[in-house]
């Protein structure tokens, strides 16, 4: 990939001495850190640096810290069955007596390096097996963690590099101070135009049908239906999420080339985040107007919201759900619901949002908060069970989508983004995809309008590959 930003390095960062020293932070017997001050744009920095990267990474940002993490020292892949942790190259199974993650869990805590963070990602199809439904082949991999073998944490003016040795922590910090943000050149790179209003339209009508049917049948209450946008020109990722992530406002931000999956997105809301107190929070968005930029068209859409039985319906039992799920995890009377069917602007749509959260029970693990919020209530639907069947017969495969990105901290802290407003590439192919909440009064064009909504989230900032430049604009 060429360099589509004009970076330099200034003399100021010159190159530390080849060893630790006095300003790093050995943790034998893994890793190596060090801080150093950071003033220029975390965003520009680690975007950069992924996209010189010829290994498996993850950015993650959110909560005002942007991440970078290279490598993988070890791996952690959760199939239905339990997990397989696989480093230093030796593997070791561990079977889940409860749910795939328990696995996930115990192969993680058997992880050789101390205090190390996990980056990865969770596919819809690990509900299959959270839910005890027919799912994918015992070989499928569910879940891919990775404890990177090198990484960069940005925030608050100052970065922390972790490598496993002083001379690669020097490496790091040079190429960190070469991501240092000169001119950019985005400006002039060509984003692609993808018509994201007609394809499959029908098929998705008819479905939106067929599940209004279900529910008024008594079959459930709703279910989250979605359709894909195939792009079929080369896109940059790293400039696409640059990009979109100047013109979003997220609760997360992700681009990841990890498992097979490379992928980038601007997560409207977090499945789930525990904290090392045991404070376990989700934030359930349902209820979706579009957001164009004029104030006065955007504020009587954010009325209409409120006025309207069957968004505020939609969201209600939603944070209802969000709250029984917890109920299963945390201390007896500790969940409350918190900020209430407020506003959130998500790029090109604003939702009705709520807060949920609690303590987590001491019986309990992060992971179990995981499996008993996965996949996200806004993402499936209710009951979670029978939604997720619906959704498993009329959509096969969802793989990425409405699943999670996510870390997880030696110290109990997890946070889980799900996985909406993305660009999708896995074998050769590149996909856009976007749904909508179907409940008993829901009419299907306008449910197909709101994932036309949802989707220019992101077909707006699809930047062209350098290569395609001047070839003719494709989009099915």
């Amino acid at each position: 990939m060429d360099r589509w930003l004009r970076c330099r390095a200034p003399s100021a960062r010159a190159v530390c001495p080849s060893r630790p020293d006095e300003r790093d932070n050995v943790i034998p017997p893994g890793y190596v850190e060090r801080r150093v001050p950071f003033e220029f744009d975390p965003l520009t920095a680690v975007t950069a640096l992924a996209a010189g990267s010829g290994e498996a990474h993850v950015v993650y940002e959110g909560a005002g810290t942007a991440c970078l993490a290279e490598g993988e020292l070890a791996t952690v892949r959760v199939h239905a069955d339990g997990a397989t942790l696989s480093t230093g190259g030796r593997r070791r199974e561990f079977p889940a007596p409860g749910t795939p993650l328990d696995g996930a869990g115990a192969a993680l805590r058997d992880v050789p390096v101390p205090h190390w963070r996990a980056y990865g990602w969770a596919c819809f199809e690990l509900s299959h097996a959270l839910n005890g439904a027919p799912g994918p082949a015992r070989d499928s991999t569910l879940a891919h963690l990775a404890v990177p073998e090198r990484e960069i944490r940005i925030g608050a003016g100052s970065a922390l590099l972790r490598a496993t040795s002083g001379a690669e922590l020097d490496v790091l910090q040079q190429r960190l101070a070469d991501a240092v943000p000169g001119e950019s050149e985005s400006g002039s790179r060509q984003r692609l135009d993808v018509d994201v209003a007609g394809y499959g339209g029908a098929e998705y009508r008819a479905a939106v049908d067929t599940a209004v049917a279900d529910i008024r049948a008594g079959g459930l209450d709703k279910v989250i239906l979605s359709r894909t946008v195939p792009v079929s020109a080369e896109i940059d990722l790293p400039a696409t999420y640059l990009e979109g992530r100047r013109g979003n406002d997220p609760a997360r931000s992700f681009l990841l080339r990890l498992g097979g999956w490379e992928a980038t997105g601007f997560s409207p809301e977090i499945v789930v985040h525990i904290g090392p107190d045991g404070q376990v929070t989700t934030q359930p968005l349902a209820g979706t107007r579009a957001l164009d930029g004029n104030a006065v068209f955007d504020i009587a859409r954010r009325e209409e919201l409120y006025r309207d039985a069957k968004e505020v319906f939609e969201h209600a039992i939603s944070v209802r759900l969000a709250a029984t799920e917890l109920a299963t995890v945390c201390e007896p009377g500790s969940v409350r619901v918190a900020d209430f069917m407020s506003v959130k602007e998500r790029g090109s749509v604003q939702h009705l949002a709520s807060e949920v959260s609690g303590r987590l029970a001491g019986a309990c693990s992060p992971w179990d908060a995981l499996a008993a919020l996965f996949p996200a209530v806004t993402a499936s639907g209710i009951p979670k069970a029978s939604a997720c069947e619906v959704i498993r017969r009329t959509e096969p495969e969802r793989g990425l989508y409405s699943g999670a990105v996510l870390t997880a901290d030696a110290d109990g802290t997890l946070d889980a983004a799900l996985v909406l407003r993305s660009v999708y590439r896995r074998g050769g192919r590149t996909w856009l995809r976007a749904g909508a909440g179907i409940v008993a009064q829901s009419a299907p064009d306008r449910e197909l309008e709101e994932t036309e909504e949802k989707l220019r989230s992101v077909s707006r900032f699809l930047v062209r590959a350098p290569a395609y430049r001047g070839a003719a604009v494709v989009a099915s």
